[in-house]
């Protein structure tokens, strides 16, 4: 299918000069000039990932999914129309806005504003963090993924497994139901849920190295307040992420080591607990509900890339022998 990365976020406010203060001393985000009615942020090589605009609209936001070229982003217009979705091509002066070639718009069954577009333009300058971090995981993964409660849960799997093209990674049906959902070789781009409302509930962003989430979760402890969530574990894309309020109505997950997915081997699962493997207490609290469930303790790899770990040369012989085993 044409959709090949969650390219960026575009979210609706009036907090401006809050989103300023906030987004490049917290997450590390660099700051770039886009005049008085929004501001805008890098995370990489590229001009913008996200950016803030009063515009758009209070507790709204805009999803901009990435495909390669013209040809695609035709070929995906083409099969939205047939499914009767409405597709409309936007003009060059929004494209600049974004800081793209070319985008079409339309919305998802829960009235998501989607944006597909090709040509990311790339900044002259390098990009320089807000904080003293190593650097954001993102390129062909794209800027990280959003978690967003659904009313209907399956007219939305639908429309992104069946119209969209998006593949399933792991999904829940008890006590609540889920899809994860990806389009490149990231866990999961965008996490759908059922709830009785619809609404984004967090966006998040993956960091190079572990020490820019240690020292990241050192600075919300000294503010407590900050925190929705505390430092835990995934069981399903192995995400180590604390969760962060925002001056806006969404969380940002703050993580590291994300899983990846081959689909020539990978197999979805059905996951029997929405609890992590460890921490993450007040992330269901924040969703609304209970305590975080109970949740049989597991352990598992930790998700390396080049340049990020040193192999130690140790050795333990009871490891070596219950490996064996």
């Amino acid at each position: 299918m044409e959709i090949e990365a969650f390219g960026y976020l575009g979210i609706g406010s009036n907090k401006l000069e809050d989103w300023s203060s906030f987004a490049p001393a917290w997450l590390g985000v660099q700051e770039v000039d886009r005049g008085s009615g929004m501001r805008a942020f890098r995370m990489d090589d590229r001009k913008q990932r996200l950016f803030v605009d009063r515009v758009i609209g209070p507790a709204t936001q805009v999803f901009g999914w990435e495909v390669a070229d013209p040809p695609a982003l035709d070929r995906l217009a083409a099969r939205l129309e047939k499914a009767a979705v409405a597709v409309k091509r936007e003009p060059a002066a929004l494209a600049d806005q974004r800081c793209v070639t070319g985008l079409i718009s339309f919305t998802d069954p829960a009235g998501n504003r989607l944006e597909a577009f090709y040509g990311p333009m790339i900044a002259d300058a390098p990009f320089k963090p807000g904080r003293d971090i190593a650097g954001f995981r993102t390129g062909a993964q794209g800027m990280g993924h959003a978690l967003v409660a659904v009313q209907d849960i399956e007219a939305a799997r639908a429309f992104y497994c069946d119209v969209l093209g998006f593949r399933m990674s792991d999904y829940m049906r008890n006590p609540v139901t889920a899809y994860f959902l990806h389009v490149n070789r990231r866990h999961h781009s965008i996490a759908i849920v059922g709830a009785p409302g619809n609404g984004m509930h967090h966006l998040m962003m993956e960091y190079f190295s572990l020490d820019d989430v240690g020292q990241g979760y050192d600075m919300v402890r000294a503010e407590p307040e900050r925190i929705a969530a505390k430092l835990g574990r995934h069981p399903n894309d192995l995400m180590l992420s604390y969760y962060m309020r925002t001056p806006g109505d969404i969380l940002v997950e703050c993580g590291w080591g994300g899983r990846e997915v081959d689909d020539a081997t990978w197999e979805p699962e059905e996951m029997a607990s929405v609890g992590s493997m460890w921490g993450h207490q007040g992330l269901f609290e924040a969703l609304g509900g209970p305590e975080m469930p109970a949740q049989k303790r597991r352990h598992a790899p930790v998700q390396v890339i080049d340049g990020n770990y040193e192999k130690m040369t140790g050795v333990c012989p009871w490891w070596d022998s219950m490996r064996r085993n």
